[in-house]
């Protein structure tokens, strides 16, 4: 998910500034932001896969959830064609 790259960015650039409310921004708040669209995003993934929105409960799972996850919305093509959530963004035509 988006949150994890983002702690670690937080943590580095925090290390290099110290401990403050810099911080705090970083490590709390800048997340929490950047929370919404990344559940947004991966919602639309899951959709162009034409599976409900509720998938990205699956990241919950310890360990192999975010794997699945990844590799679904990040790997895998969406389907081709119209689907229940829509019509393809890339245009193709259903065969």
């Amino acid at each position: 998910m988006v949150v994890v790259p983002v702690y670690i960015v937080a943590g580095i650039i925090d290390g290099a500034m110290g401990a403050g409310i810099q911080g705090i921004f970083l490590n709390i708040i800048a997340p929490l932001i950047l929370l919404w669209p990344g559940l947004a995003t991966q919602v639309k993934r899951w959709h162009d896969r034409n599976k409900s929105g509720w998938w990205v409960l699956i990241n919950l799972i310890p360990i192999i959830g975010w794997i699945w996850a990844l590799i679904e919305v990040g790997f895998l093509p969406g389907t081709k064609g119209n689907n229940r959530f829509g019509s393809d963004p890339l245009g193709h035509s259903e065969i």
